[in-house]
């Protein structure tokens, strides 16, 4: 089974535009929007949710008021400013705001009540949905939990195994941007990450880092170079980082308000054809699906003049 990860060193690359639109080209998929702490997949597909499963992860303390004694001693050793009293002023139980619980076990070990337990957290929950291309699996951390990189983990696994159930041959994975753990995991047994990045300072750098990531864990990845038209030297320069490093250079997508107006309808780019910017997308696709790590890194895919100009 194949699994390709679209990834960005930084937010806004157009990383999740571009995954919707290789669900809608490789036919048969298995889709998995990885980006857990801000999944925005669902808002190009509208999947209609099939299953719904809480995910429970770490551990967070909780008063029994039943067994509390009000000595305040939770909220004297607690170092988070968890614990507060339930009424200002007044002699209500103490209580334990999960937000700033940060499942220390201090006030668990030291309460003299052994009023405090501390219980399986509910982190979030996560879906198997079907949308207008096929099968997919998505998930929604709540504000400020932890552990995303294991829900990650436990989308890739559930991705794979129902792809296996359903006779498809490949997962294809929207990942979170950055280097952090999501991205890790996203990574994590992938046959190949798909990195998308913008002809800026910042793109590059962070295509750089990301790239530094994929060669650690010995991940084939290739580039994509979104609005590659709006600076013509970052982009040559990006170029010659993917052929010094051996990433290959997959696709070159120009500047075009096509993407803004997809985005309003609620549909991929390739569900509007016939533009320069869809056009390259498919020619992009192309290049993913035969894709071939052992290849030499691809010639150079523009020469821009010596005189082109770019800010």
């Amino acid at each position: 089974m194949r699994e390709i990860v679209v990834i960005s060193g930084k937010g806004g690359t157009g990383k999740t535009s571009l995954t919707a639109a290789f669900a809608h080209l490789a036919g048969k998929a298995m889709l998995c929007d990885l980006d857990v702490d801000a999944p925005d997949l669902h808002l190009l597909l509208g999947p209609v949710r099939r299953e719904e499963h809480d995910f429970i992860s770490g551990h967070e303390a909780v008063i029994d008021p039943g067994k509390c004694t009000n000595c305040g001693l939770c909220a004297e050793l607690c170092r988070f400013g968890a614990v507060h009293p339930n009424q200002e002023g007044g002699e209500g139980f103490h209580r334990i705001e999960s937000l700033r619980c940060e499942g220390c076990k201090v006030c668990v070990q030291f309460c003299p009540a052994a009023a405090i337990d501390f219980e399986e957290k509910l982190c979030g929950r996560w879906y198997a949905s079907d949308m207008r291309f096929g099968p997919m699996v998505h998930a929604q951390l709540f504000p400020g939990e932890e552990n995303s990189g294991r829900l990650v983990a436990l989308l890739k696994k559930e991705a794979r195994q129902r792809a296996e159930a359903l006779g498809l041959s490949l997962v294809l994975c929207d990942g979170a941007p950055g280097i952090g753990c999501p991205v890790i995991a996203s990574l994590s047994g992938a046959s190949m990450a798909v990195i998308v990045t913008e002809p800026t300072p910042s793109g590059r750098h962070d295509l750089m880092r990301v790239a530094e990531l994929c060669n650690h864990f010995r991940i084939p990845a290739g580039v994509i170079i979104n609005k590659f038209d709006l600076n013509l030297q970052n982009s040559l320069a990006i170029e010659r980082y993917c052929d010094e490093q051996g990433h290959a250079l997959l696709g070159l997508l120009p500047h075009d308000e096509v993407v803004v107006r997809a985005m309003v309808q609620a549909k991929c780019v390739t569900e509007l054809p016939g533009t320069a910017f869809s056009k390259a997308l498919c020619a992009a696709w192309e290049q993913i699906a035969d894709f071939d790590p052992k290849a030499a890194a691809r010639p150079a895919l523009f020469h821009p003049t010596p005189n082109a100009q770019g800010d």
